[in-house]
């Protein structure tokens, strides 16, 4: 294809993809969140590696790549660039491809069985572009006990920690065949150390006033039973759910006890939870309309 041809259809390559990410963002208009690119770093923190190692050169499935340590708000989770002054480094790289030149291989790093991008972000958006099986990559390895599934968006790789975190959390506390409760969900990462934590406090709490140290086992229960179900049901109660029909119950019951500590500083120890609970839900549910409205802003803002 002579470099005329190879120019016009690298332009009309990249008008393809940014048409395909505004697509993408119209899409999911009242969750644009689901169009993020993942973070690295975010993903560190939710997984905390034990150590980093250097792998070295590899082939890698390009649907495996699915973040990027440092270009998150420069593409969408799909890889699509976002912003207009991505194009001449995507164009360059795009005629590469069409011209058979050897591009240099991508720096990786690999955490769960997935990879982000260190260095080589626009070498990986066109070769996404271009349905690239396989790419050349130096890898370095961040070890964890995680196996992720690839996913397109932060949601679907925050559910696999969950549930990998949930089956943590039940197998050293016995917290199930406890309480007869299996049904402790939440729908962010790092809530089952919250509640962890929690039972601990309340365990130190009442062996202040006991001669013999209580069980863990007892310190299940109590807090359940005496802290736990009293929040959910008041919660329940007040039918607050159905202003947080995406959340949990569980989930609930972590920011009102946040939200109560904090009211506590500020205001005294003697705020009843009802009072806080009416307070939380004016604070914090947003209207149907609200959301369309600020996410529509949000989408317009980035086509500028």
């Amino acid at each position: 294809m002579p470099n005329t041809g190879i120019a016009t259809k690298s332009e009309e390559d990249f008008s393809k993809v940014r048409n395909k990410a505004l697509f993408n963002s119209l899409q999911h208009l009242l969750s644009p969140e689901e169009t993020k690119l993942i973070s690295l770093n975010d993903i560190k923190e939710m997984l905390h590696p034990d150590n980093e190692v250097y792998v070295g050169m590899q082939v890698v499935p390009v649907e495996k790549i699915i973040g990027s340590e440092g270009r998150y708000n420069d593409f969408d989770n799909l890889f699509f660039p976002k912003h207009s002054h991505l194009k001449n480094r995507w164009l360059n790289i795009d005629k590469a491809y069409m011209e058979g030149k050897i591009l240099p291989a991508v720096t990786l790093y690999e955490i769960g069985g997935v990879y982000f991008v260190r260095d080589g972000n626009h070498r990986v958006s066109v070769a996404k572009a271009r349905g690239v099986e396989f790419i050349d990559a130096e890898v370095t390895s961040l070890r964890t006990e995680l196996r992720l599934t690839p996913g397109k968006s932060m949601d679907t790789i925050i559910k696999q920690i969950i549930a990998y975190e949930k089956r943590l959390f039940y197998a050293k506390t016995n917290y199930g065949d406890i309480t007869g409760d299996w049904s402790l969900d939440f729908t962010t990462a790092g809530q089952y150390d919250v509640i962890y934590n929690h039972i601990l406090t309340h365990k130190y709490f009442i062996n202040l006033n006991q001669v013999e140290e209580i069980s863990m086992t007892d310190a299940i229960m109590s807090w359940h039973n005496t802290v736990y179900m009293p929040v959910v049901n008041t919660i329940t109660r007040h039918k607050i759910m159905k202003k947080f029909k995406r959340r949990t119950v569980s989930d609930l019951y972590v920011w009102l006890i946040k939200y109560w500590d904090e009211l506590k500083k500020a205001l005294g120890e003697d705020i009843p939870l009802d009072d806080v609970l009416e307070d939380f839900e004016k604070s914090f549910s947003e209207s149907l309309a609200a959301k369309i409205k600020n996410n529509l802003k949000k989408v317009l803002l980035k086509r500028r």
